[in-house]
C-alpha cells in the first residue's frame, strides 16, 4: 500500500525535526524531502506549526490511551508503576525519534511555539501518573498531598532514564527489559517509603 503524502510529509517532518530541531527546518526542506510542492504541504496543514501539531496528536493520543489503560489502579502500586514505565518504554520502543522530540520540545523556551504545542500533551501524560497516587493515597500512609510531587519523581525518573539509555546505547533499537523496568519502580518506591 503506498503512504499518502500527508504521511509521507508527517515521516519527513519527524526526521527532519528530530535530526536538526524543529526552528531550524524549513517548510521548503519539508516539502522536497517529502516529494511534495510547498502548496501541497499547505494544504495538508497550513503551516509548520499546524504539521508539528498535527505529529504530536497523531503520535501522542495512542500513546496517552495506552497509558490511561497502564495506569488504572487495581490496588497493587507496585504492579500499577510497572505497567505504566511499561507503556512509556514500549511507546519509547516503537517511537524512539517521536519520544525524542516530545521531551526535547518541552524543554524548549517557554514562550516558544514548540513549547506550547507540546505543553498540553505533558500536563495530560503528568495527570494520568499522577493519578495513581490519588488512588493509592488510602494505601500509602505517607502520601501527605505529595501526589504531584510524586507523579513529576516517577516520570523524571523513568524519561530520564530512557533518554539517556537511548543516547547512550549502541543499538539502534530501544529495548527496556522487564527487569530494568521494575529496578527502576522498585528505585522509586524505596524512595516514596523511606
Amino acid at each position: 500500500m503506498p503512504v499518502d503524502n500527508r504521511e509521507r510529509i508527517l515521516e519527513t517532518a519527524l526526521e527532519l525535526f528530530y535530526s536538526r530541531g524543529y526552528d531550524a527546518v524549513g517548510v521548503q526542506e519539508i516539502a522536497e524531502k517529502s516529494g511534495v510542492t510547498k502548496p501541497t504541504l499547505y494544504y495538508y496543514f497550513k503551516s509548520k506549526y499546524g504539521l508539528l501539531e498535527q505529529l504530536l496528536e497523531s503520535r501522542g493520543e495512542p500513546f496517552l490511551r495506552e497509558l490511561q489503560t497502564a495506569c488504572i489502579y487495581h490496588g497493587d502500586l507496585r504492579e500499577t508503576l510497572c505497567a505504566a514505565a511499561r507503556a512509556v518504554a514500549d511507546f519509547a520502543q516503537r517511537e524512539p525519534k517521536f519520544s525524542i522530540l516530545f521531551v526535547a520540545q518541552y524543554y524548549s523556551a517557554r514562550e516558544s511555539e514548540t513549547y506550547q504545542a507540546v505543553r498540553p500533551l505533558v500536563f495530560r501524560l503528568q495527570k494520568e501518573i499522577e493519578g495513581i497516587f490519588e488512588a493509592a493515597a488510602s494505601d500509602l500512609g505517607n502520601m501527605h498531598g505529595r501526589q504531584r510531587q510524586f507523579s513529576l519523581g516517577f516520570i523524571g525518573l523513568v524519561i530520564l532514564y530512557l533518554i539517556m539509555k537511548h543516547e547512550t546505547g549502541e543499538e539502534k533499537r530501544l529495548e527496556i527489559s522487564e527487569e530494568e523496568i521494575e529496578a527502576l519502580v522498585h528505585q522509586f518506591m524505596h524512595g516514596i517509603y523511606s
